[in-house]
């Protein structure tokens, strides 16, 4: 049996997103603007909720494609505040649409979002080594930074916490317990990734 981060229970949905994608590095700008809004939709709720609207996200956010959302008209927001399979938030739907259009500013400034993100670890992923769930931290002094910088850019639902979650996410931190079994796997995903990036001329 395998040793899990107790986090993620026993539901097939949450394990699943445990076991293959929760820590791993990502850079493709669309998935990481995904994972930024998905964050941002779960404040106040649980992860688990989210995870299950995930498909329903997608579809109609464009896939998480930040140049067609940021061209979203009133017209639009209006239509998604009825669709049945998202969190039919006013605020979180305009954030989406909003902050669409600050990834595209950050892509015209750095090249692309990922660098931007990736700068705060200086690219290279951070290994924690946490030993009990009481241990880890809901937000540090990096997330802190990042979100005083997405925030005087523009953006909503980008708190400090949310900005932490983001990094756990996309595989900026390594925060699974020491004895779960994606740790190690994780650590060595983050050096692998990190030998190549550096054989790059």
């Amino acid at each position: 049996m395998k040793n899990r981060c107790e986090w993620c229970g026993n539901d097939p949905l949450y394990r699943d997103y445990h076991d293959h994608q929760w820590g791993v590095p990502e850079h493709d700008d669309f998935k990481l603007f995904e994972m930024l809004c998905l964050e941002g939709a779960q404040a106040g709720l649980s992860w688990l909720t989210i995870l299950r609207k995930r498909k329903s996200y997608q579809e109609v956010f464009s896939n998480f494609d930040f140049t067609s959302i940021a061209s979203y008209t009133e017209r639009d927001i209006a239509a998604l505040m009825t669709h049945p399979g998202i969190v039919k938030n006013r605020l979180k739907i305009n954030a989406v649409v909003k902050n669409a259009a600050v990834v595209i500013d950050i892509i015209e400034e750095k090249g692309n979002f990922s660098s931007f993100l990736w700068d705060y670890v200086d690219g290279v992923p951070l290994q924690n080594k946490w030993r009990s769930m009481q241990e880890v931290p809901s937000q540090t002094e990096l997330s802190r930074r990042l979100s005083r910088d997405l925030k005087k850019r523009g953006m909503s639902f980008v708190g400090p916490t949310i900005c932490y979650s983001l990094m756990q996410s996309v595989g900026m931190v390594n925060d699974h317990l020491v004895n779960c079994f994606r740790h190690q796997e994780i650590q060595r995903l983050s050096q692998h990734q990190n030998k190549g990036n550096n054989l790059q001329p």
